[in-house]
């Protein structure tokens, strides 16, 4: 298995640069695995692909405005830190641009506190310690940081969060959850679908494509993960039914096999709180989920490997293929994809 090998060529006219309104209009590709077929549909159609007693597992992490503009002190250069992931009351980990931003180096946050590097990482990840709790400043100083291929901009900053979204602590949104809207989501319950809400914090790494030549050498990146008590009750119950486990997205995925590694005997899944260290490629066996609901992934990324366990290597890459040649829109705001 080699990085090429999840590789595929995208014009950059395919990148969805806003999102579809309303959120349930977007495209629907629908993958059946078993025999390969493929339907198109809009997404508000995607409960007739679901059943009574299925499980839909939604990640309910909410997007922080994790990107603050900061001036040096005292040469009053320009500096940006991207917030990754909190350390303590007043410390993350970031990653941080500009020139000579080394351990020491003081900076004054635009609208917000004064902050310090107080440890160089590797490449431009810095450890940073506020003066104060830096969410204290976020309605002032924080921007919400979108993809680098996102380059319109984004008038209503909610449109980047899921209408689901509760536990603030993500810097990227898990995007397969933004087609839902709430009178989806009443329709889907009401057909008896269940819902499980668990919570997976996204980290900038989770888009990072794959440099390394083989996957295997590639660092995966740890998240932040929970399955609660209730969720994995409403899951293992729905299995034992005979109902199906629909993951929303590859966050959910990862969340719910990672929650996979703790059961016991007979669960299909444990309540679980940690970091996962998971990294799903072809040949892993899914011991949770049945059903994925994802978008469109970059080249060459985890989460492009992550769908290519599930469904096949090469029947993904043909599909997207076939995706591109129908005009799908990809990436976070783009169109979604039913894998069953």
């Amino acid at each position: 298995m080699r990085t090429s090998d999840f590789d595929y060529h995208l014009p950059p006219e395919y990148i969805a640069q806003h999102p579809a309104e309303p959120r349930d209009a977007s495209r629907l590709l629908v993958l059946h695995r078993a025999e390969g077929s493929i339907e198109h549909r809009r997404f508000r159609d995607i409960g007739a692909y679901l059943r009574p007693g299925d499980v839909l597992v939604i990640n309910q992490t909410r997007v922080i405005p994790a990107r603050l503009y900061a001036r040096k002190i005292p040469t009053g250069g320009k500096a940006e830190i991207l917030l990754l992931r909190r350390e303590d009351a007043h410390t993350w980990e970031a990653l941080v641009g500009g020139k000579r931003l080394g351990e020491g180096k003081r900076l004054q946050v635009e609208d917000g506190p004064q902050a310090e590097i107080v440890a160089v990482l590797e490449g431009a990840r810095r450890l940073v310690r506020f003066s104060e709790p830096i969410e204290n400043h976020f309605l002032a100083a924080g921007h919400v940081p979108l993809p680098p291929y996102i380059t319109a901009p984004l008038n209503d900053p909610e449109r980047y969060q899921t209408v689901y979204a509760r536990r603030a602590g993500s810097v990227a949104a898990p995007t397969a959850g933004l087609h839902f809207t709430p009178q989806l989501l009443e329709r889907l319950q009401a057909q008896g679908v269940a819902i499980a809400h668990v919570t997976l914090h996204v980290g900038l790494d989770t888009f990072a494509p794959v440099t390394e030549e083989t996957p295997q050498e590639h660092k995966i990146h740890t998240e932040w993960c929970q399955v609660a008590p209730q969720a994995a009750e409403r899951i293992n119950r729905a299995r034992q039914e005979g109902g199906r486990i629909v993951a929303v997205g590859t966050t959910s995925v990862r969340t719910l096999e990672s929650a996979a590694r703790q059961a016991a005997p007979g669960e299909t899944v444990a309540s679980f709180e940690g970091a996962t260290d998971l990294f799903i490629l072809p040949g892993y066996t899914f011991r949770a989920v049945d059903a994925m609901i994802t978008n469109f992934h970059l080249p060459k990324s985890t989460l492009l490997m992550l769908v290519s366990a599930f469904a096949g290597r090469e029947r993904i890459l043909q599909t997207y293929e076939i995706a591109k040649q129908e005009g799908y829109r990809f990436y976070s705001f783009g169109d979604a994809m039913l894998i069953v």
